[in-house]
């Protein structure tokens, strides 16, 4: 839970606070990922529209709600002013992250929720599928643990035998450049000849075989009127499981839900009839469905998940009027601060945009061309094809730049939006700080396993039942199982926890040791003699009170806690927080700095983190003083004392692992908060092996991708550090990767594996040497898995047919939840010459999760990849530089 205190646990559902520093700025969910709407028209340039540009600001604010907005009805889907068909661009993250709108329901990991890029949908690849699986490999399978029966949101897709797919080649006489008319013109053409086909300007994809071969068809160009000759002839037949078999079936399912008469926002289909209002505070929730077809161990199969979309009633006209009401004469900066990078929803055709800038030299009353060669203005096209009035006509426009791939389909390249017509998306980070309404969220999308499985059968039934869809499937000769897919799994045993003074005792069959940690020695305690407490002056009082409850708590702990240093400060300003810093180091000198915080403001949170992370080099605790005095005060000061150990070079407990001489690394990446092209790469290895003691590094890379050319670098620093402390270079290292997409792991296998192993074989003198596995590790996925109608234990183990042919991959569910249905963690093995094999991966994975020291049992992630997260988020949201490397052998960023 990183730097702050949320009284509530990091899986829903669990009533322990979370540790982590107990103030400091709520984390920002990561913003909602790029995504292109339909065309539209650059307007003509003008000079700034009266009331935006300058002197005193409009009596009025910019407009009220439209008709039409009040209504909030999505029409159909219509083209914008320029035509052709619009690709969209996402706003639509999975569950548990609500930047672009989506509220999730298992809530088991609040902390891998807030990333600079969206990873959860598995994205078809555009091209081969890659292949990660040794062809050496015996199997992938385990055998430890006990046998259970488990299900999945998955549905069979039944297809005749015989079913075959054909590839053509298509060619255009005379030739024709623009990828929306050629698609035109060869749908005139083969209406009478094709029923169900994938074509994309030259490829053609059909399940029916052509005759004769080659096939050429004759249309007229609706322009010039001219004969244009069309040449179809066969190329190869695709095998199953290929990426264009696999293709053409998604989009037959997509075809499918349009019959539904559900609403396609972005990528995904919602239900507007069925949406749910939550009034009191200006939003209404829309249920959806996300689906997935790939070819799976055994059968192909879909992934059907139950999403929701948040709808938000205020425009953007109204975020513009609220930034012109707090300074009239800085709106235009905050505006596009707040603005840009956001994604807006236009009703009148239910699109999403990604906005890249504003123009203020352009309003509703300024001018387009149309294709037709004729000008008008927005305001009156929006009245002639919408029949919508826009009142405010001195608004700027808002602008959304499509893709080059989109400009070659005939799209627009600039599209101006009236922000008038814009709806906002998403949650903004004050509505998620507000308790109230992430339980209203809460209560409505927060799915358990049984009423999950319910919907998704009812799904099922829909789409079987409905006459459009069954006429649509019989083209294709295709059907859909009844009942969700059935397969094996194992369950690990419960582990052991090893604490101080060589005693054990049982995780729990909940993973949950709290009551135990309280009561037994810490494994490793470094001894504290100077440490300071920085708080204003008022809280004085307050603070000493907790310190000595810090103490009580610690003692149980057996550990001692003495009484610190207190830097009295005059006010909460920032400017005094550093000052106080300061003076206590140039006086005390001391071990570690605790800061007592009035409120959660960001500024001040980043400030302090950047002097004692950067510039001062020493540990530090964050405190709200409204957790000083708090109900739970005394589990709060039970976390503080554990995190004040670790954050020393100490560890609460461990886990007895099987293997010696084995560096266990986590890598991860975030955004810049203020350069969004800038990221931070952050990486934490093992320096022993019992994973109590951890190095890390950190690097800044402008690619604004989760990639990093710094990677292997890193891994070199980490293994002369292992040898600095225990003689000699580790025999094994083990790779956790997160934020890794479907569609980035060949680059991260050509680059960053080959790049890692080359590195390490100039350190170990021959690559021979190297016993590296590399595991990719994916949390935002769409697959759920169930137990009967429950979540199924922690520990469970799925590496069987609704995983991948192509890969060495496996699912484990490793946290307890109580509400809601548990999300899996997705494995991928994408190297590998360790020499474990499966079993051994996966029980030493599982034993991993167990050893997060800011949370007392498993968490979704081995415990180094969700402490490269933390070290990430905390330097890309907050400090934003390089720490000083006096800190990278301790856990500064918990």
């Amino acid at each position: 839970m990183g730097d702050q205190q949320r009284g509530r646990g990091r899986a829903r559902g669990r009533s322990r606070g979370g540790a982590g520093d107990q103030g400091g700025p709520p984390q920002p969910r990561a913003p909602a990922p790029r995504a292109r709407g339909p065309p539209g028209s650059a307007g003509q340039a003008r000079g700034p529209p009266p009331g935006m540009g300058g002197g005193p600001p409009p009596q009025q604010a910019w407009g009220q709600r439209t008709q039409m907005q009040q209504a909030r009805a999505p029409l159909p889907q219509q083209t914008h002013p320029a035509g052709g068909r619009a690709t969209h661009r996402s706003d639509a993250p999975t569950e548990g992250q609500g930047a672009g709108g989506l509220v999730g329901d298992n809530g088991s990991d609040p902390l891998g929720a807030r990333r600079g890029n969206m990873r959860g949908r598995r994205q078809l690849h555009e091209g081969p599928i890659m292949r990660t699986r040794p062809e050496a490999l015996p199997t992938k399978k385990g055998v430890h643990g006990n046998p259970v029966r488990l299900n999945a949101n998955y549905f069979k897709l039944m297809q005749k035998p015989d079913w075959s797919l054909y590839q053509y080649r298509v060619d255009f006489s005379p030739e024709e450049d623009r990828t929306n008319v050629k698609k035109g013109q060869f749908r005139r053409a083969t209406q009478e000849v094709l029923n169900g086909y994938i074509f994309d300007g030259t490829v053609l994809y059909t399940s029916a075989r052509l005759n004769p071969d080659p096939l050429e068809l004759f249309v007229k160009d609706e322009q010039t009127n001219a004969d244009v000759r069309i040449s179809i002839r066969l190329v190869r037949d695709v095998a199953v499981g290929d990426y264009q078999y696999l293709q053409l079936f998604n989009i037959i399912m997509r075809k499918c839900l349009s019959h539904l008469k559900l609403q396609l926002v972005g990528r995904n289909f919602f239900d507007a009839v069925a949406k749910i209002s939550i009034p009191e505070h200006q939003m209404e929730l829309w249920p959806g469905y996300v689906t997935s077809i790939r070819q799976h161990e055994n059968d192909i199969l879909m992934c059907c998940e139950i999403t929701h979309k948040v709808m938000r009633y205020d425009t953007v006209l109204q975020l513009l009027n609220e930034c012109a009401q707090t300074d009239h004469t800085n709106y235009k900066k905050i505006f596009q601060s707040r603005i840009i990078g956001s994604v807006v929803l236009t009703e009148y055709n239910n699109r999403t945009y990604h906005i890249d800038d504003v123009d203020f030299n352009t309003s509703p009353s300024s001018k387009f061309s149309k294709r037709d060669g004729t000008s008008i203005t927005y305001a009156q096209y929006f009245k002639d094809r919408y029949s919508l009035r826009i009142t405010t006509m001195d608004q700027p426009m808002l602008v959304s730049r499509a893709k080059a791939r989109e400009v070659r389909a005939g799209m627009a390249e600039i599209i101006h939006l009236v922000p008038e017509l814009c709806r906002m998306t998403g949650l903004t980070d004050s509505q998620r700080a507000n308790f109230q309404l992430m339980r209203a969220l809460a209560d409505h999308t927060r799915v358990g396993p049984g009423p999950r499985i319910q919907k998704l059968l009812a799904f099922s039934r829909r789409l079987r039942e409905k006459p459009e869809i069954v006429r649509e499937l019989q083209q294709y000769d295709l059907g859909l199982a009844q009942n969700l897919v059935e397969f094996p799994g194992r369950v690990l045993p419960v582990e052991k926890i090893c604490c101080g003074n060589g005693g054990t005792y049982s995780a729990g069959a909940e993973v949950d040791w709290t009551r135990e940690l309280r009561s037994n020695p810490m494994v490793h305690s470094v001894q504290l003699s100077t440490w300071v407490v920085v708080c204003p002056n008022r809280l004085k009082e307050k603070a000493q009170s907790f310190i000595q409850m810090l103490s009580r708590a610690a003692k149980g702990m057996h550990w001692s806690i003495p009484f610190p240093k207190l830097q009295e400060i005059r006010d909460d300003r920032t400017p005094s927080y550093l000052e106080g810093i300061d003076s206590s180091m140039n006086v005390y000198n001391p071990q570690l700095i605790m800061c007592v915080a009035t409120n959660n403001k960001a500024d001040r949170y980043a400030s302090i983190k950047k002097k004692c992370c950067v510039e001062k080099a020493v540990p530090t605790q964050v405190i709200l003083a409204k957790n000083l005095d708090s109900k739970g005060a005394m589990s709060i000061a039970t976390k503080v004392a554990i995190q004040l150990n670790c954050k020393l070079g100490g560890a609460p407990w461990s886990i007895p692992l099987p293997y010696k001489n084995l560096m266990i690394v986590g890598y991860d990446v975030c955004h810049d908060a203020s350069h969004k092209e800038k990221s931070y790469g952050a990486l934490v290895a093992t320096l022993n092996h019992e994973c109590i003691r951890y190095f890390s590094s950190v690097t800044a890379h402008c690619s604004g991708e989760e990639l990093s050319n710094d990677f292997a670098l890193g891994i070199v620093k980490a293994c002369r550090k292992w040898t600095a402390i225990n003689g000699a270079l580790p025999d094994k290292i083990m790779i956790y990767r997160d934020g890794v997409g479907d569609g980035q792991l060949p680059y991260v296998f050509q680059h960053e594996v080959k790049h890692i192993v080359s590195k390490l074989g100039e350190l170990y003198g021959d690559e021979s040497k190297v016993k590296l596995s590399f595991i990719v590790v994916s949390k935002r996925i769409n697959t759920r898995i169930f137990s009967g109608t429950s979540n199924p234990s922690p520990g469970t183990v799925v590496d069987d047919v609704i995983t991948l042919p192509e890969r060495y991959d496996f699912f484990i569910v490793s946290q307890c939840v109580r509400q809601g249905t548990v999300s899996p963690t997705s494995y991928n093995v994408l190297f590998d010459t360790m020499g474990l094999d499966a079993d051994k991966l996966q029980r030493l994975t599982y034993k991993l999760t167990h050893m997060y020291f800011n949370w007392s049992g498993a968490v979704r992630v081995p415990a180094p990849c969700q402490y490269a997260h933390k070290l990430a988020f905390l330097i890309g949201q907050f400090v934003q530089r390089t720490p000083s490397a006096e800190l990278e052998s301790v856990l500064y960023y918990l």
